[in-house]
C-alpha cells in the first residue's frame, strides 16, 4: 500500500460550484507582539466556498444557497472575537467555525493576508491559505469484555456529540465469533458512517480517546478487548505511516467488517481493490462456502 500526503487539497473543482469572497477588510489584533494585539492592523481573507449552487440559481432561492453577505459578517465577528499569536491560528478557527454554521458548505478554501506584518524590509503581504472540508469515514467496532453493548452505545453517543462530526448513521449490531486464533469471548460487531472535519490522524486520536475511556488495554493483538474503534475508510485515501493505515488492513477476510459495510454502504468501492462492499461481502462469502463445501456440494 502506497504512502500519501493526509494533508488537505484543493477540493475537485468539477464536483463543486463556488463561491468567492475576494480581499474583504477586517481590522483585527492577531500578532506575536503585544503592539499587534494592542494596536490591531488590517487583515485581508479570500475565501471559496465550495458547494452545489445549481437548485438555488434554478429557483432564484437564497435559502438554497449560501449567503455570501452573512458570511462576510461572520467571518468578521469571528476574526475580532479573539486574538491570536499566530496567523494560522486564526485562519484555522475561522474555516472550522465556518464550515459548522454552513451546512450547504462542504469545502473550503480560506487565505489570511496580513500586509502589515513586523517585517524589516519591503514587502507586499504575507498569508496562509488552508484547504478544509468535510469528510466522510466509516469506522468499525467491536466489542466482547464486561457490558460490551453499553461501551458500544457509550462510544456511539460521543461521536454523535462531537462537534466535528454530523450526519452519523450505524450499522446493525452483530455477534461474531473471534478472529486470530486466540481464545476468548464472542464479540459485538458493526461499523459507523460520518461526516467528520477531524483529519485522519485527528479521528485516530479521537477514537483512542473513547477507547481509553472504556478502559481498553492494549496488551495482545486480536485479543479481548472491552471497546475497539478502527478506521476503515476517510474517503477514497489511502494511506500508510507507522500509526496509520487506510484502508484498514484484511478487511476483505472480515465478515464483522464486510457484513456492516455492506449494510452502510452497499455501493462504496474499495479504493484498492475496486469492488464495492457488497460485491467483497458476495466474494468473502462464496470464498467460505467453496472452503467449507470442497466438493461443491452446499452445507445445511
Amino acid at each position: 500500500m502506497r504512502s500519501m500526503d493526509t494533508g488537505e487539497k484543493q477540493p475537485d473543482e468539477t464536483m463543486y460550484d463556488e463561491i468567492r469572497i475576494d480581499n474583504l477588510e477586517i481590522f483585527a489584533h492577531h500578532g506575536v507582539f503585544p503592539e499587534e494585539k494592542e494596536k490591531g492592523q488590517l487583515f485581508y481573507v479570500n475565501a471559496v466556498l465550495y458547494g452545489s449552487l445549481q437548485e438555488a440559481g434554478r429557483r432564484d432561492d437564497l435559502r438554497l444557497s449560501t449567503d455570501y453577505g452573512d458570511v462576510c459578517l461572520f467571518l468578521r465577528e469571528e476574526l475580532t472575537k479573539n486574538t491570536c499569536d499566530l496567523i494560522e491560528a486564526a485562519a484555522e478557527q475561522a474555516a472550522e467555525a465556518l464550515l459548522l454554521r454552513y451546512p450547504l458548505v462542504k469545502a473550503l478554501s480560506f487565505e489570511l493576508r496580513k500586509p502589515k506584518a513586523p517585517i524589516p524590509m519591503p514587502f507586499d503581504s504575507v498569508s496562509v491559505k488552508i484547504y478544509r472540508g468535510w469528510h466522510r469515514a466509516y469506522v468499525a467496532f467491536g466489542s466482547n469484555l464486561g457490558d460490551s453493548r453499553a461501551y458500544i452505545d457509550g462510544a456511539i453517543k460521543e461521536i454523535k456529540e462531537d462537534r466535528l462530526v454530523k450526519n452519523v448513521k450505524v450499522s446493525s449490531v452483530i455477534g461474531t465469533k473471534p478472529y486470530g486464533g486466540v481464545e476468548q469471548p464472542d464479540f459485538l460487531n458493526g461499523a459507523i458512517q460520518m461526516d467528520t472535519l477531524y483529519t485522519p490522524h485527528g479521528l485516530l486520536e479521537r477514537l483512542h480517546e473513547l477507547e481509553q475511556a472504556a478502559g481498553r488495554e492494549r496488551t495482545l493483538r486480536w485479543g479481548p478487548r472491552t471497546l475497539d474503534l478502527d478506521i476503515l475508510f476517510y474517503d477514497k485515501l489511502v494511506h500508510e505511516d507507522e500509526t496509520l493505515i487506510i484502508p484498514h488492513v484484511d478487511m476483505q477476510n472480515r465478515d464483522f467488517v464486510l457484513r456492516p459495510m455492506a449494510e452502510l454502504a452497499p455501493f462504496f468501492r474499495h479504493p484498492v481493490y475496486g469492488r464495492t462492499m457488497a460485491e467483497m461481502l458476495s466474494q468473502y462469502e462464496k470464498q467460505t462456502s467453496d472452503v467449507k463445501n470442497p466438493d461443491g456440494s452446499r452445507g445445511c
